[in-house]
């Protein structure tokens, strides 16, 4: 008996490394899954080269579920951002909720020549982007052009927008507001008025970039607020995005909502209830102008008197057909030249 429970203890080990495999691979599980998230979103086209008028099939997987998305085609490899991608033949679509997308694509010509690639990106929420090397057929292709050598490397540490609307905005005046971002220099070399581009769109349009300089240097390791003015168009309103970027690098992207300038519609609402009242007034005055007087009978003059001696005939009664105006009196008072004939009398 003893030999046989001495016997049994050397089966433990096996048992105890079962259960460190399963800790370690529960472990690992994370870290795996940790590697294939730090992957990024991904794309891939149906065929590398298609000419203008065709179509190509683009699908990405990996993507934040339910993203909506933009798809371009860009020269020069969107060097110079979106200004060089065809963005009126651009499509929009929604990632579904396995990450995966699938949406076809018309090929057109970008304003740059190739080399060209096809842009996918997020509109709203978390930035997320993607490219694929794509050929347009018969569209020209130059050398790509030399980025900057400088050492300066601009990053944005926070950012908010400043400002309120006022009167005029709430009647239609365009909506301002102030980019305040604290800005860093993880470069080498020091960056002396830098020219930053700030950027404004709405819904699933492509930015439209302004240039602004801003005065100053911002030396290496050391950081700087920059104050940069943005302004919309008049009467605009909805969601919109500010977006800031230096050289290739896009650095920052502000949501704005700007309410509606509801006075716009009090003043045509106003104007439609006041000019209908104020026609028909006028209106009333002219036809009271132009319309025959008659004449007014004075109130001294005595009412004519017909010449039987009735009362006076009523406007709407013939003089034959006038009801009698004799008192009840006189109209029960029986008349002296009608006597009564006694009985017997022949």
């Amino acid at each position: 008996m003893k030999a046989c429970r001495y016997g049994a203890t050397p089966a433990r080990p096996p048992a105890v490394l079962t259960v460190l495999a399963l800790v370690l691979l529960t472990l690992g599980a994370p870290l795996t899954g940790g590697a294939a998230a730090a992957e990024g979103p991904t794309a891939k086209v149906s065929k590398a080269e298609a000419g203008t008028g065709g179509t190509v099939t683009v699908t990405g997987a990996r993507w934040r579920p339910r993203a909506l998305l933009t798809l371009l085609i860009c020269g020069q490899n969107m060097i110079g951002g979106t200004n060089s991608c065809a963005n009126g033949d651009g499509r929009a679509v929604t990632v579904g909720a396995d990450g995966s997308f699938t949406k076809k694509l018309p090929v057109a010509e970008p304003p740059e020549p190739c080399p060209c690639v096809i842009h996918i990106a997020t509109v709203t929420g978390a930035a997320a982007a993607a490219d694929v090397t794509f050929k347009v057929a018969g569209h020209p292709v130059a050398p790509l052009p030399k980025e900057r050598t400088g050492g300066e490397r601009l990053s944005v540490l926070s950012a908010r927008l400043d400002g309120s609307s006022g009167l005029l905005t709430w009647f239609g005046a365009p909506p301002r507001r102030r980019l305040v971002v604290t800005v860093g220099n993880l470069g080498s070399t020091p960056a002396r008025d830098p020219v930053f581009e700030v950027g404004t769109s709405h819904g699933v349009f492509a930015p439209s970039w302004e240039e602004q300089r801003w005065r100053g240097t911002i030396q290496p390791g050391k950081k700087a607020q920059v104050k940069l003015d943005v302004e919309l168009s008049a009467g605009a309103h909805g969601h919109y995005q500010v977006s800031l970027r230096y050289g290739a690098k896009l650095l920052v992207e502000q949501p704005w909502a700007v309410g509606r300038p509801w006075g716009v519609t009090l003043f045509w609402v106003l104007l439609c209830v006041v000019v209908p009242a104020a026609v028909f007034r006028i209106g009333m005055a002219v036809v009271d102008k132009v319309r025959p007087r008659t004449p007014a009978v004075p109130a001294s003059a005595p009412a004519p008197t017909p010449a039987n001696g009735a009362g006076p005939a009523l406007p709407w009664f013939t003089p034959d057909t006038a009801p009698d105006t004799r008192t009840h009196h006189q109209i029960s008072a029986p008349s002296e030249e009608i006597r009564p004939t006694p009985k017997g009398t022949t």
